[in-house]
């Protein structure tokens, strides 16, 4: 076997590597943080898209009072939001478009749903969270205008 000149330590192959109980040491301290940090991680997501749908939905009420502002009335549920995009038929006062681009999805891929006449106000605008389904919890909840 070589002996290194400056200590009297073998050299090669017998010397190098890690040996496989370090290496599953290593790759169970890695699951261990991995465990921790992704559900804080996905926490962050889930409050990440809540936010986006709440912005867009601000959006969306702004360019709905700009709508009536220059029609007189909102857009009607068949027209839906729509309207903010593209000139609806026999609607001679649109000044649109009211938005730069198309309406949208939510965050999780839904539609957006409009009602006019609104059960809780003039119109209700909502998404209905990551469920897709009326009601729910934290991020599975609904967005409203109200």
């Amino acid at each position: 076997m070589l002996k290194n000149k400056e200590s009297s330590q073998p050299v090669g192959p017998a010397c190098s590597g890690f040996t496989l109980l370090e290496l599953l040491v290593v790759m169970v301290i890695i699951g261990l943080l991995a465990g921790y940090v992704a559900p804080k991680f996905f926490t962050q997501v889930d409050k990440s898209e809540v936010k986006t749908a709440q912005a867009q939905i601000v959006a969306f009420d702004k360019a709905i009072a700009q709508f009536r502002l220059d029609t007189g009335h909102f857009p009607s549920s068949d027209q839906g939001l729509d309207a903010l995009t593209t000139k609806p038929a026999n609607e001679p006062k649109w000044e649109g478009p009211y938005l730069d681009k198309r309406v949208p999805r939510d965050p999780w891929g839904n539609a957006y749903v409009y009602k006019f006449p609104g059960e809780h106000r003039d119109y209700d605008l909502l998404s209905l969270g990551k469920d897709g389904r009326p009601g729910g919890e934290g991020s599975s909840a609904d967005i409203t205008n109200w």
